[in-house]
C-alpha cells in the first residue's frame, strides 16, 4: 500500500527548510537563466534524434532552472523541487504577479519529469517530448519576462 503523502504549502517548505534565504543574486539569476536555455537546447537534441524521455527529462531541467532563477533573484535557495512551485504560488500567484498556469505546468511537468525517471515501465512519445519543449519554452520565456519586470534593468 503507498503511503499518502502530505501536500506541503509554502510555510511548510519554509519551516521544514526546503526553501532557505540566500543574498538575492542577480548573477546567481543570470546563471540560472542561462543553464534553462542550455537545457532547452538539450530537449531540442534529443527530440530531434528520438531520444524523447532525454527530451523530456531535459524539457523540464529548462523549466525547473529558470524558476529557480527567480528565488536565486529574490534571495532564496530551494532544497526541493516541489518547493520552487509553492514559492511562485505563494510571492507571484497569490500577488498577480504571475498566472496560476504557469505554477500547474510546473508541477505537472516536475512529474513528469519523476515518472519518466524512476518508473521502468514508463517511455515518452515523440508527442509528449514535443508537448514538453514547446510548453518549456514558453515557461523559460515567462519566468525571463518575470525577472525584466522584477528590475528593470535586468
Amino acid at each position: 500500500m503507498a503511503m499518502e503523502l502530505k501536500r506541503f504549502d509554502f510555510e511548510d517548505c519554509i519551516r521544514e527548510g526546503l526553501l532557505r534565504n540566500i543574498p538575492p543574486s542577480r548573477e546567481k539569476a543570470d546563471g540560472s537563466i542561462r543553464a534553462a536555455n542550455k537545457w532547452l537546447e538539450e530537449a531540442e537534441k534529443g527530440l530531434k534524434n528520438g531520444i524523447f524521455n532525454s527530451s523530456v527529462l531535459s524539457s523540464y531541467l529548462a523549466m525547473f532552472h529558470s524558476a529557480r532563477a527567480i528565488l536565486f533573484f529574490d534571495g532564496f535557495r530551494e532544497k526541493s523541487h516541489y518547493c520552487i512551485a509553492r514559492y511562485l504560488e505563494e510571492k507571484y500567484v497569490k500577488n498577480n504577479l504571475l498566472e496560476s498556469k504557469w505554477v500547474e505546468l510546473l508541477d505537472h511537468h516536475r512529474e513528469l519529469r519523476h515518472d519518466s525517471q524512476y518508473d521502468i515501465s514508463f517511455f515518452t512519445s515523440k508527442n509528449e517530448a514535443e508537448s514538453a519543449l514547446k510548453t518549456a519554452k514558453e515557461f523559460v520565456e515567462r519566468m525571463s519576462i518575470l525577472l525584466k519586470k522584477r528590475n528593470t534593468n535586468y
